[in-house]
């Protein structure tokens, strides 16, 4: 008997597991179609961005813009790293931190790699591993919005204007739909005119009321949005890697049960058959005397 207890136990403790999983579905499934309605929303007005940025880049002539656009020796790299705060995503957080290690282990080989982690997983793998790690916006995920967004893109901005770092690359998960996310490392600093699509059509902007002045804000404004839009992306990503990883640990729960409840009654009859056996036994034995 006191294996049908253990096994009692277990199809308790798997039945409460089942529960918690299925739970962690629904809020995910909840926290995704938000995350989903922001990332759609945004992506039409970051790729126009975007596409106003290729057709400028041709003819920028702002002295103070040229630094975005300046190809200089890599010496100094910065890795903007976004993962999740919380696991239970499958692979979400291992596949990023998998990709960073490539790239630093060979694209950077020899170079002086900066981690800039976004999500607290991130943060404590690279923190753990001893590199060069710049916790100011490990916390974003806690209130994700355009200012945090933009204040990440802000402090980018002014590391690669004074020289802190020749290149910058953000690593990811680009959101496609609930059940696939495409990993992503996309250069970011300097711009390349290859990165910024097609320019099929050239567009002569009327600037006012200066060139300058206009460009100096509209330029850091389309590279901030750009970072945004990753961590919209990789928010999206994160919500449906765990709602899938949620709800194949719920179906496995519900097949560990069924077989511990096969397990169970085996053991259950075969206790019983014991006991018959054993009373058998008992009024032979007494019939027989």
């Amino acid at each position: 008997m006191a294996n049908l207890k253990e096994v009692r136990i277990r199809i308790a403790s798997v039945n409460s597991t089942q529960q918690i999983t299925k739970a962690m579905k629904l809020v995910s499934a909840t926290k995704l179609r938000r995350a989903q309605n922001a990332i759609q929303q945004m992506r039409p007005y970051a790729q126009k961005l975007n596409a106003i940025l290729g057709n400028l880049a041709d003819s920028l002539d702002v002295d103070s813009l040229q630094v975005y656009f300046n190809q200089r020796p890599v010496n100094k790299v910065l890795l903007v790293v976004i993962t999740s705060d919380r696991g239970l995503c499958g692979g979400f957080n291992a596949n990023v931190i998998k990709l960073t290690n490539k790239l630093i282990r060979e694209d950077f080989a020899g170079k002086e790699v900066s981690i800039l982690p976004v999500g607290k997983k991130a943060f404590e793998f690279y923190t753990k591993a001893n590199a060069n790690v710049i916790p100011d916006f490990k916390d974003t995920f806690q209130s994700l919005n355009a200012d945090s967004g933009f204040a990440i893109g802000e402090y980018v901005l002014n590391q690669f204007k004074a020289g802190a770092f020749d290149k910058i690359e953000i690593v990811y998960n680009q959101f496609k739909n609930a059940a696939t996310q495409i990993l992503v490392n996309e250069a970011f600093l300097p711009i390349a005119p290859q990165n910024l699509g097609a320019k099929a059509s050239k567009n002569d902007y009327i600037f006012e009321p200066g060139k300058a002045e206009i460009l100096e804000s509209l330029i850091p404004r389309i590279l901030k949005t750009q970072v945004y839009k990753a961590l919209l992306d990789s928010f999206a990503s994160e919500h449906g890697a765990r709602m899938i990883a949620m709800d194949k640990a719920t179906d496995n729960a519900g097949e560990l049960i069924k077989a511990l409840k096969l397990e169970y009654n085996r053991a259950r009859q075969s206790a019983i058959t014991t006991e018959i056996s054993e009373i058998v036994g008992g009024a032979a034995a007494l019939s027989g005397s």
